[in-house]
C-alpha cells in the first residue's frame, strides 16, 4: 500500500513536470512566433517606406526646381549652394539607406566580409562627405522656423559624429564600440523614413496644423529612433555583463 502511494505521488510529480515543460515549450514557441512576426512586420514596413523614398527621389529626375518639396523653397532655391546641397542629399539618401541596412545582416558580415567592409566604407564616406553636410545646409533653411531648423541641424551634426566615431573605432579594431556607433548612426539614417511615417500618422489622426505637424516630426522623427537605439545598446551591454558574471 505504501509502495503504491509512493508510485502514485511520483507519477503525479512526473505529470506536473511534463506539464511545466510543455507550458514552457509553448511559451517559448509563442514568444519566438511573436519575435518572427515583429521582424517580418518591420522588414515589410522598411521595404514599403524605402519604396516611397525611391518614388520621392524619382520626382526630381530630371532636375526640376519647382516640383514637390521645392515648390515651398522658391525663396532659397535660386542659390546654387542650396541646389547642390538639396540634390546631392536627395540623390544619395536612398543609397545610404540601403548600404546601411546591409551592415546589420549577419550572413553578409560572416560570409562576405569584404562586401561588409566596402559597403560600410561607402556608407560612412557618403554620410561624412555628402549626406550630413548637405543635410545641415538644408536644415539652416528648413521649413517650420527655428524649431524645425535647429532640429535638422542637430540631427546632421549627430549623424556626422556617430558615423565618424564608428569609422574611427573600427580602425582601432574596437568592434563593440564600432557596432554601437553604427547602430546610432543608422538610427539617424532611418529618420528619413520615420519622419515621413510620423507625419502621415499625425496628418491622418489629428487636426493639428500642417506646419505644426512638420515641427513635431522634425524632432520625433529622429529623437525616438535615438532613444530606441540607446535602449537597445544598453540592453545588449547589460546582457553581456550578466552572461560574463554567470560564467
Amino acid at each position: 500500500m505504501k509502495k503504491t502511494l509512493v508510485n502514485m505521488m511520483q507519477s503525479m510529480e512526473d505529470k506536473a513536470t511534463d506539464c511545466d515543460r510543455n507550458s514552457k515549450a509553448q511559451f517559448t514557441s509563442a514568444k519566438n512566433m511573436l519575435i518572427l512576426l515583429g521582424r517580418v512586420t518591420l522588414l515589410f514596413t522598411f521595404l514599403y517606406l524605402s519604396f516611397l523614398m525611391l518614388a520621392i527621389t524619382f520626382q526630381y529626375i530630371p532636375m526640376d526646381l519647382q516640383v514637390a518639396f521645392l515648390a515651398t523653397k522658391q525663396h532659397v532655391i535660386q542659390f546654387q549652394y542650396y541646389q547642390i546641397a538639396f540634390f546631392s542629399h536627395v540623390y544619395s539618401s536612398i543609397f545610404i539607406l540601403i548600404l546601411g541596412s546591409t551592415q546589420f545582416i549577419e550572413s553578409i558580415r560572416r560570409k562576405y566580409p569584404l562586401f561588409h567592409r566596402y559597403f560600410g566604407l561607402t556608407y560612412v564616406m557618403g554620410i561624412l562627405c555628402i549626406s550630413a553636410p548637405s543635410g545641415f545646409v538644408m536644415g539652416i533653411h528648413g521649413n517650420g522656423g527655428y524649431i524645425a531648423q535647429s532640429s535638422f541641424c542637430i540631427l546632421s551634426i549627430l549623424w556626422f559624429y556617430y558615423t565618424l566615431q564608428s569609422f574611427l573605432e573600427i580602425q582601432k579594431r574596437n568592434i563593440i564600440k564600432h557596432r554601437n556607433y553604427m547602430i546610432l548612426s543608422y538610427a539617424l539614417t532611418l529618420s528619413a523614413l520615420t519622419l515621413r511615417l510620423h507625419k502621415y500618422i499625425l496628418a491622418n489622426t489629428t487636426d493639428v496644423h500642417r506646419l505644426d505637424i512638420y515641427r513635431i516630426v522634425s524632432w520625433s522623427g529622429w529623437v525616438i529612433n535615438l532613444v530606441i537605439a540607446y535602449a537597445f545598446i544598453n540592453r545588449n551591454t547589460l546582457n553581456k555583463v550578466i552572461s560574463q558574471r554567470a560564467e
